[in-house]
């Protein structure tokens, strides 16, 4: 057995060790209340670790959508300002060590090795004992600031795993907050008002500590603000201080440029500076905006954070699984998938389908988790589609594809049904032709199962077209 195979192994046998622990991914039932969650166990964890938390300055994203993104880009113009800069997202697209990367000037991946990964879980497990009821993401979340501390970050990203104010990356006390924009998600878990919602990923704002907001229904950003004057916490919002404009989409692909016409640091970003922006997607403007205002707050801390690295980072971040073209070639339909997961961010995907993309006709394929708006996700996506194909990802919590057929049928819609992303990859190539656009799209766990199968069938589906 060579080293690479030892690693390997190794590696397997450590994420199937931490898999034996609670998963709100996989099983959230109620277990996201104060009743459940123990606030105070992952200081305690770490603790026990050397407090890595406390080695290394953060940038710290909540929200509904677009976190993820956001934290991306705040990533990317760090990295590109000549830093190294841990990233800390979930869930996961196509495999687990993308969740915790160290980026760096040579490296815009940065994923974990799978021999860094063994170490930290093995400095990790002999102190579990201590805690019976430990949650997986909290030792994942331990696990990963543990790494940015040995690999000696400049500064880290960290992305909210559920909600905020119970988050295990909550440890933090970070040099800004940033809160995306919100909706109506996770309500089982988060409450089923925007008030409730906010009141959770408010949760991130510490006492002084700035906090960024992305415009927000009256509803949420009234309680933002409340909970930032408590918290003495300085707020600026995208829309007021942060204002940005447009100028121009370059039709399928993920190129678009805008310019801020509003800044409140001519010497940061001066007003009418323009940018280009990897990431398709009028939403991705408020995010990169988003980005923009946080990294302002903490641009005294990094003096090579100047615009040409803030240029760079917005024109090469790579964020894959939104509104992301996986396949595009002569003669053959386009294949482009994305990760909306509730009612508002299919909106946004409709109105990107409609404005941003050129197709004859449009196969959509389709699958969520059975806790989502489904219904209002149909209502929105499916009269766009000249077919839909229904499916299911290798995940517990992917609704069943007859399920999803038949809540369909109740509202109107006609589907086709597959039993795994596989199947549904090879019937949209074999119904679509040249000209035609196959979106993918549901959730997460659906968009990476069908990247992780498209990686083995590409080349017998586009031989075939």
């Amino acid at each position: 057995m060579n080293d690479d195979t030892d690693i390997n192994a190794a590696y397997q046998e450590a994420l199937d060790y931490l898999y034996d622990f609670i998963n709100l991914e996989l099983k959230r039932a109620d277990r996201y209340s104060a009743s459940k969650m123990d606030t105070a166990r992952p200081r305690r964890l770490l603790a026990l670790l050397d407090n890595p938390h406390q080695q290394f300055p953060a940038i710290h994203v909540a929200g509904t959508k677009g976190k993820g993104s956001v934290a991306a880009l705040c990533a990317a113009c760090l990295r590109a300002a000549g830093l190294r800069v841990g990233l800390y997202t979930s869930p996961h697209l196509q495999e687990f060590r993308e969740r915790i990367r160290v980026l760096t000037p040579d490296d815009p991946d940065g994923r974990i090795s799978a021999a860094a990964f063994v170490t930290q879980v093995a400095a990790v497990r002999p102190l579990l004992p201590r805690f019976p009821d430990i949650t997986w993401f909290e030792i994942v979340t331990a696990v990963a600031f543990a790494h940015f501390a040995q690999a000696q970050v400049d500064v880290a990203v960290v992305e909210v795993g559920l909600g905020g104010r119970l988050d295990a990356t909550n440890v933090l006390t970070p040099l800004v907050a940033v809160i995306t924009s919100l909706s109506l998600d996770h309500t089982q878990l988060l409450g089923d008002t925007l008030a409730q919602i906010a009141y959770e990923k408010g949760g991130i704002i510490k006492p002084g500590v700035p906090v960024v907001i992305a415009q927000q229904a009256d509803e949420a950003r009234l309680r933002l603000e409340a909970l930032a004057a408590e918290r003495g916490a300085p707020l600026t919002q995208v829309g007021q201080a942060w204002r940005y404009a447009p100028l121009s989409h370059h039709i399928n692909n993920g190129n678009q440029t805008f310019c801020i016409t509003h800044s409140p640091d001519a010497a940061f970003v001066p007003p009418d500076a323009t940018f280009r922006l990897a990431l398709a997607g009028r939403h991705q403007l408020e995010n990169a905006t988003l980005a923009l205002a946080a990294l302002h707050q903490v641009h005294g801390r990094f003096p090579t954070l100047t615009l040409d690295a803030l240029r760079e980072g917005l024109a090469t971040v790579a964020w894959n699984g939104r509104l992301q073209i996986v396949h595009s070639a002569p003669g053959q339909p386009t294949l482009l998938v994305d990760c909306a997961h509730n009612a508002d961010s299919a909106a946004r995907l409709a109105y990107a389908l409609a404005h941003d993309y050129t197709f004859a006709r449009l196969w959509l394929i389709f699958g969520a988790p059975a806790d989502k708006t489904i219904g209002s996700m149909m209502q929105t996506l499916f009269p766009l589609a000249d077919g839909v194909i229904v499916t299911s990802a290798n995940h517990p919590r992917s609704a069943a594809p007859e399920e999803l057929a038949a809540q369909a049928q109740a509202l109107g819609f006609a589907t086709l049904v597959s039993p795994d992303t596989a199947v549904a990859l090879t019937q949209a190539f074999a119904l679509a032709g040249s000209g035609d656009l196959i979106c993918a799209t549901g959730s997460i766990i659906v968009v990476g199962d069908l990247l992780n199968q498209w990686d083995n069938l590409q080349s017998s589906l586009t031989a075939q077209t």
